[in-house]
């Protein structure tokens, strides 16, 4: 089958036509075997999607095989993608429709096979102050939904804090459905530093939604002014926080087309 890889700041997806997935019944097996790093193409995600018509609709695998609701990183790779395949030019929108509901990405620029949207991620939903038990220490977070459940600790940002507080939290049992989590720090008043745990993936070097997390949590309690630069290991990322709701802006990079072989599921 074909695929089609992308990426939005480190944060990559392989992309698959509905119509050749069908073939393939059991599609979080067909994740797992794509997303492998080692033994498939690798990647943080299939997206399995449909753009027969105006309306492209969208289905999320984590690369554990685990559903998730939305990925801004991945909507903006398959906007790329539908982009190209459509010739479309700045000014254009595509809208997307997710688990999470519709979301209308706004083409700003296009380059060769780089693609930048400012994407519409509606309101963020139950967001709430927590004290959550983790190895023994409590830990102060925010939790919300944007699309998909988030859980943000505001303080330092470190790879030893990552490994002990995010990747526990992803788990807790706080959150019946698991969450990503997100270590943040407000370095200026227009900028905020990130480290993601992505709930059945592990770190990544980015996350659209994450950063939309850690933009309302800035704001809400830390003081960040409402249009933020969200920073995370694979690049920076825009969010406006307005009376509208939550804007993302970023780009994606398509990066190739992939023959897959069946024998890989075996």
């Amino acid at each position: 089958m074909k695929l089609v890889k992308a990426h939005a700041f480190g944060n990559d997806f392989l992309l698959a036509d509905r119509r050749e997935a069908a073939a393939h019944r059991d599609h979080p097996a067909l994740a797992r075997a794509a997303c492998d790093r080692h033994r498939g193409i690798g990647a943080d995600g299939l997206i399995i999607y449909s753009a027969a018509q105006d309306l492209v609709s969208m289905r999320l695998l984590n690369a554990d095989g685990s559903p998730s609701e939305i990925s801004g990183n991945g909507v903006r790779c398959l906007a790329a993608s539908v982009a190209a395949a459509r010739e479309l030019r700045p000014g254009a929108s595509i809208e997307i429709e997710t688990d999470a509901g519709i979301k209308t990405l706004h083409l700003l620029e296009w380059s060769g096979d780089t693609y930048r949207f400012r994407a519409a991620m509606g309101q963020p939903e139950g967001v709430d102050r927590v004290r959550l038990s983790v190895g023994g220490r409590e830990v102060d977070a925010v939790t919300l939904r944007v699309g998909n459940p988030q859980c943000v600790v505001l303080g330092d940002v470190n790879q030893e804090r990552l490994r002990s507080i995010a990747a526990p939290l992803a788990v807790h049992p706080h959150f019946p459905e698991g969450t990503n989590v997100e270590l943040a720090t407000l370095e200026a008043p227009d900028r905020v530093r990130i480290l993601i745990w992505e709930r059945g993936v592990g770190p990544t070097a980015a996350s659209g939604t994450g950063a939309c997390a850690a933009a309302v949590a800035a704001i809400r309690y830390a003081g960040a002014s409402r249009d933020l630069q969200i920073v995370s290991p694979g690049g920076t990322q825009r969010v406006e926080w307005t009376d509208e709701g939550l804007y993302l802006t970023g780009s994606a990079v398509l990066i190739a087309e992939i023959s897959f072989r069946d024998a890989n599921l075996s």
